[in-house]
């Protein structure tokens, strides 16, 4: 491939700008739109889009200048012994995966830039790619650890040294790069990079896997962008390695890293959250492409599974903190939950490629359950600090912890989940809608501008707050196409009308309105999805929150704060009332536009009004108690 040192040019308008790129004979449901095409022009998203290109990335580089992790990219690329800075340990040693942070920051800058131009993160990224395009040695190895404290042990510490994840997250910050804005820098140093790991590690040679897996899905990207198999036998090979006990039992035992069995075997989501997951997307990657139906239905099964009896209300994963790991089924405790951020974006990612290459629209349920819930509970309000887990239960009175222990932070030790969050948010425009042969589906909603091919769609919607969206036919062609339209699982009543006649009929599973038709520019259509506030009811084989509900109105769930509490109520004095029926209320002190709930509740046998906000906008004021399952009166 040619080489481009391109800054700052706009995305090229004959590629399908995205994160994830099916070629044109994958194993695939639909295809995803470009960023070319995909605009989000208002809104609730537009809000979280200039927060993050404006706060959250340049605070993000900031963070990564202080914490020294680009100083470590400077000491591998002038050869140094000494000086490499990291804010933690693992194992008596310096954390080994940090380039992975500037990787993850790079593609979320690269993202946020396709969507929107910004003054000042081409210079903060060209300052980042110079340092990783230095650091390179000239074999193709890059990882500042192995080349500043450890040189001479390069693929040898696969178990815990997070070589391949690193260069996984490499190899999608240079997709990025490459697809969303004309530049191939980054992707020249993949490409070399990749080169070293094949020689070592390639079909035919030593036959070993990472403990973390990342790479496999990055890999099958970098064959869709560049046309090299060898990239895909190289994904190919690390997913249907894994489950052979490589990696031996370690600390937390085989499944902590997916080695207990082979992935089109494993009935369940099992170990650490995010590896699962990572694992998973690339598994469907592989699938796709090389028309692995068998290998894509297991995951399909798997994941079925996990949503069924492993995913939190807020779409979160993980419920157990000794080893970030998946617990048993309906093992869901609020107060212990991981439910690590990075799992949940994890989710996201797999999700995603699921829609994509099943079309079943409870992925995007998942999409959207996590993203408004799961994920968005990570982010403070002004966009600059984040929490690394997110449970759904703080006590008022806790044990005494060093001060900020459960507040979100400005950065970690071990910040994987505030650059993950950054590419998250950055992409987010990819995922509203796909297209087929047939025709458009929209899956998200938010104001935009959506094209495909000749046809365009102006979305306006105050979505996730209000459940109507008003759609125009901004232009078409002479021939009829399919416009399909997710009618989510919580929406009980929805239609669709053209002027003041109902038009669409529902798929059999209910979950989309289609109408096909010549479709003209001007057509204007109105989509109602019904969004009263409704008490959920747990699962009762979830033991630790039986005898609760929650509150839930739209995609958004609803939690009680402390902050809201009547002069002398503790929230775990609080029952719902029996049968009680939340009500909306509008809470502009929380946000714009935004919808809290009251419901009626008792408080030691006395009556009060029990104000929730969403989820995701907790702890943004005093960090006292919070909970989602709220105890029920009996009568």
């Amino acid at each position: 491939m040619t080489s481009s040192t391109t800054r700052g040019a706009l995305p090229n308008k004959a590629a399908t700008v995205a994160a994830v790129v099916p070629t044109p004979g994958a194993l695939a449901h639909s295809r995803p739109l470009s960023a070319n095409d995909v605009r989000v022009t208002g809104g609730f998203w537009a809000s979280r889009a200039a927060t993050n290109r404006d706060r959250t990335i340049p605070a993000g580089f900031e963070q990564l200048q202080s914490a020294g992790t680009l100083h470590n990219f400077r000491l591998a690329a002038d050869s140094a012994r000494e000086g490499y800075r990291a804010l933690g340990m693992m194992f008596d040693r310096p954390f080994p995966f940090l380039d992975s942070d500037v990787y993850k920051w790079l593609e979320g800058a690269a993202w946020a830039l396709a969507f929107a131009p910004d003054d000042r993160l081409p210079a903060m990224a060209d300052e980042a790619i110079d340092l990783v395009e230095r650091a390179q040695r000239s074999d193709g190895y890059l990882n500042t650890f192995v080349q500043v404290l450890a040189p001479g042990t390069e693929y040898r510490d696969l178990a815990w040294g997070h070589e391949l994840y690193c260069i996984g997250h490499l190899i999608q910050a240079a997709i990025a790069w490459h697809r969303g804005r004309a530049d191939d820098r980054l992707l020249g140093v993949a490409l070399r990079a990749v080169a070293s790991v094949d020689r070592e590690l390639g079909p035919g040679r030593r036959e070993a896997i990472d403990g973390h897996p990342e790479i496999e899905m990055a890999l099958v990207e970098l064959y869709r962008a560049t046309g090299d198999r060898s990239a895909l036998e190289l994904a190919r090979a690390l997913v249907e390695r894994r489950g052979a006990g490589t990696l031996g039992v370690g600390r937390f035992g085989r499944a902590y890293w997916q080695d207990h069995l082979p992935v089109r075997a494993a009935p369940e989501a099992v170990g650490h959250a995010v590896r699962q997951l990572y694992l998973d997307a690339g598994a469907v990657d592989v699938a796709v492409e090389t028309g692995d139906d068998e290998l894509l239905r297991a995951v399909h099964r798997r994941w079925r599974h996990t949503v069924a009896s492993k995913m939190y209300l807020t779409g979160a994963m993980g419920s157990r903190h000794k080893d970030e790991a998946f617990g048993d089924a309906f093992e869901l405790p609020p107060d212990r939950a991981y439910a690590e951020t990075c799992a949940a974006i994890a989710s996201v990612m797999l999700s995603w490629r699921l829609l994509l290459g099943t079309g079943d629209p409870a992925a995007a349920d998942v999409i959207e359950r996590t993203v408004y819930n799961g994920i968005l509970s990570s982010l403070s309000a002004d966009g600059t600090a984040f929490f690394y887990v997110n449970p759904l239960q703080r006590r008022t009175h806790r044990t005494w912890g060093e001060p900020g222990t459960g507040e979100r932070a400005a950065w970690y030790a071990c910040a994987c989940c505030p650059p993950n969050l950054m590419r998250l948010i950055g992409s987010w425009p990819q995922m509203l809608a796909t297209s087929t042969e047939d025709g458009l589906q929209i899956h998200q909603y938010a104001t935009a501008v959506v094209r495909s091919g000749d046809l365009e769609l102006k979305l306006e919607t105050d979505y996730p707050w209000g459940g109507e969206v008003e759609l125009e036919v901004v232009a078409s062609n002479a021939e009829a196409w399919a416009l399909s339209l997710r009618v989510p699982a919580w929406c009980t009543d929805a239609s669709l009308r053209l002027g003041g006649t109902e038009i669409g009929r529902r798929t059999d599973d209910g979950r989309s309105i289609v109408e096909r038709r010549v479709w003209q520019p001007g057509d204007r259509l109105t989509l109602t999805l019904e969004m009263p506030p409704r008490v959920t009811v747990p699962d009762a084989r979830v033991d630790a929150i039986r005898g609760t509900a929650a509150l839930e109105r739209g995609p958004i769930v609803y939690a009680i704060e402390t902050a809201d509490m009547p002069a002398g109520v503790e929230l775990e004095a609080v029952r719902m009332a029996a049968n009680a029926r939340p009500n909306d209320v509008p809470r502009p002190d929380i946000g714009a536009g935004v919808v809290g709930l009251t419901v009626p509740a008792l408080a030691d046998q006395s009556p009060i009004e029990l104000n929730a906000i969403p989820y995701h906008a907790w702890g943004n004021r005093s960090v006292e108690g919070m909970r989602v399952w709220i105890p029920r009166a009996a009568r």
